[in-house]
């Protein structure tokens, strides 16, 4: 595919590369031009009816019916609001100091966004899982929207002001003294740095205490066990001698089914979008990975709702079969669109979104899925849509983040902070951040009356997105 030209992989052929002192110098001189103190700034704004469109404008693509499903979820708590609400974040950050210094942001960086699950080699590793939004970037934003959700997930536990300030600059300072490391090591050293949990827990097991050692064992395996055969036997049963995905609408609604949503000629169009759309992945996967796909077969289809931000977006999951029905592969094929920050940054190098989507998971992620691939078909209304494809379950686990406490709060906190920084590090200028940033606490401060206010924001905007509900709900009704 033919690159922007302003694709940030794209450098001058005679341009010299500054040496680390040199770009830690660079770095520290921007403290300038954006104090690190001006990042603290946040003003609430009482006029605040604009984020109703800007959620309606998102949704204005999404399939109709499962919008109230994406509404209802998002009017859990200020912190299931947040969630679903990047794109006013980042429309809110778009009017914030910045340094200019790009890297591959997530784009959607909040805690319930990091998780763990097993690379190519089977180890269990913590990172990054979701990449819908990612796109070149400032850093700033990523971190200022980690940062606030530690103070938003803190809130919705009840934690006290104490603790969650403890959580929030503990995660802050991870973030710029790992930087400050990475830009001291080497860069094939940097690359391959991840947080290998398995190894945790064996290291850590005397500074922990039993307890907790044995708490992040059984998460570590109950985690390996969310395999290919887990997900097949959960989600699918057998009738009449065939293997079918087992029906639990509005959630998961087979792709035999989907005629009760709509009609005869909507269910075949569908399923021949699933065809073109998996013939679509397959020329995207490499070749020997291709090889290895070919040795399964399509068992079933159906649409399966995920997330709170994603609700609406087409997801579906493809149930395959191997050698035998014990050599199951189950995928998810999920609609992707337009970053909520192409709207401030410009659009992707990348035409295609579900391309988007997998080059920045394959840049920010140590060890990615080995089947990771992406889709872009003209359906039959006549729309170009483009997909992202991975596997459903491949021994990932996620963070309860509803009973976590505060001690975990603030562990899973400064993970995610070394996690992000290391994202970045590896796809920005890590001596301009870390030079930027500097030794003192100046940052980490900033980030705390961040998050405080923005936090404050996130509740006003909250009540305005509940009050509006609310009205539309008993509209609708």
């Amino acid at each position: 595919m033919k690159m922007k030209e302003n694709c940030p992989e794209k450098k001058e052929e005679n341009q010299r590369i500054l040496s680390a002192d040199e770009a830690r110098q660079k770095g520290k001189s921007l403290r300038k031009s954006c104090k690190r103190s001006s990042h603290g700034n946040w003003q609430y704004t009482k006029d605040r009816d604009h984020i109703i469109k800007l959620l309606k404008e998102q949704e204005r693509i999404r399939i109709r019916e499962l919008i109230p499903v994406r509404h209802q979820r998002m009017s859990a708590s200020p912190f299931a609001f947040y969630r679903g609400a990047a794109v006013i974040m980042a429309d809110d950050l778009s009017q914030t100091p910045v340094t200019g210094i790009t890297v591959q942001a997530c784009g959607d960086a909040h805690i319930a966004n990091f998780g763990a699950f097993a690379s190519p080699e089977r180890r269990l590793v913590f990172d990054i899982n979701d990449f819908d939004e990612t796109l070149p970037g400032p850093w700033e934003w990523d971190i200022k929207r980690l940062i606030t959700s530690i103070e938003i997930c803190g809130r919705h536990r009840g934690f006290s002001e104490k603790d969650r300030e403890d959580a929030v600059l503990a995660a802050a300072r991870v973030y710029r003294q790992s930087m400050q490391r990475f830009s001291e090591t080497g860069n094939m050293s940097m690359w391959y740095e991840h947080i290998d949990l398995e190894r945790m827990y064996r290291v850590h097991e005397d500074e922990l205490g039993k307890r907790k050692a044995r708490k992040i064992q059984k998460t570590a395996a109950r985690t390996l066990s969310k395999t290919n055969e887990k997900a097949f036997a959960k989600l699918t049963e057998v009738v009449d001698g065939q293997i079918r995905i087992k029906s639990n609408p509005p959630l998961i609604v087979p792709l035999r089914d989907i005629q009760v949503y709509g009609d005869k000629k909507r269910a075949k169009d569908t399923e021949q979008i699933i065809k073109d759309a998996i013939r679509s992945y397959r020329r995207s996967l490499p070749r020997e990975r291709r090889i290895l796909f070919d040795r399964y077969r399509v068992v079933d289809i159906a649409r399966k709702v995920v997330g709170v931000g994603s609700v609406g977006n087409r997801a579906l999951i493809v149930v395959m079969e191997g050698v035998s029905e014990n050599d199951p592969l189950v995928l998810q094929v999920k609609e992707a669109q337009a970053s909520v920050l192409e709207n401030y940054l410009g659009k992707s190098a990348f035409a295609e979104p579900g391309r988007r989507v997998i080059e920045g998971q394959r840049a920010i992620q140590t060890a990615s899925d080995i089947l990771l691939g992406w889709a872009s078909i003209q359906e039959a209304d006549g729309v170009q849509r483009d997909y992202y494809v991975r596997q459903l379950w491949d021994s990932k686990g996620s963070i309860n983040l509803d009973k976590i406490s505060i001690y975990e709060l603030s562990a899973v906190a400064s993970m995610c902070a070394w996690t992000l920084a290391h994202a970045h590090a590896k796809t920005g200028d890590r001596h301009e951040i870390a030079g930027y940033l500097g030794k003192s606490d100046a940052f980490d401060k900033a980030m705390l009356r961040f998050a405080r206010s923005y936090a404050d924001q996130n509740e006003r905007d909250f009540k305005v997105f509940n009050k509006w509900y609310s009205r539309s709900s008993h509209a609708s009704n």
